[in-house]
């Protein structure tokens, strides 16, 4: 997907338009990542996405509650569908997860981000995760910087 980001951003997606994965193996994505989130994201508004998603066993940290890097994963990996829905190619620079309640495995959750301020090549988003009751349990700010297609370029690095 990287290789086409520049040539075919793919803006044009509308509303409610199910957005392809980083790529197979993407750990937030990637439907061939055994240990993955395996995340199917909708483009909910121009400037808004939206998935459900359902913690497992994969992601355990305490018994029966979600592992906070897990969380933090899925957010970080929502923001980049946010991203790429507006045709941006940018970088985490700062990723806050603020836990309000323990996240459970075996119950479906929302997530939802949008872009909350842009200034120069950064870009400020924000996301929530909510219980299927409507329940705030995480939410999520970050600030990404805008990148050139060259800085993912090098030794080591898929072309």
């Amino acid at each position: 997907m990287l290789a086409g980001w520049r040539q075919d951003p793919d803006v044009s997606r509308g509303v409610g338009a199910t957005l392809p994965s980083h790529h197979s193996h993407c750990l937030g994505c990637g439907a061939e990542n055994p240990h993955g989130h395996h995340l199917v994201v909708t483009r909910n508004a121009p400037d808004t996405v939206v998935a459900t998603h359902t913690f497992d066993a994969r992601h355990v940290g305490a018994p029966g509650i979600a592992h906070g890097g897990a969380v933090a994963t899925v957010f970080d990996d929502l923001f980049g569908f946010l991203l790429y829905s507006i045709g941006d190619l940018a970088v985490t620079r700062k990723l806050d997860v603020e836990y309000l309640s323990p996240v459970l495995l075996g119950l479906e959750y929302t997530l939802q981000a949008s872009i909350a301020e842009r200034a120069g090549r950064k870009i400020h988003m924000a996301a929530t995760l909510q219980a299927s009751d409507g329940a705030l349990v995480a939410r999520s700010g970050a600030l990404f910087v805008t990148v050139d297609f060259e800085h993912f370029k090098g030794p080591g690095r898929p072309s």
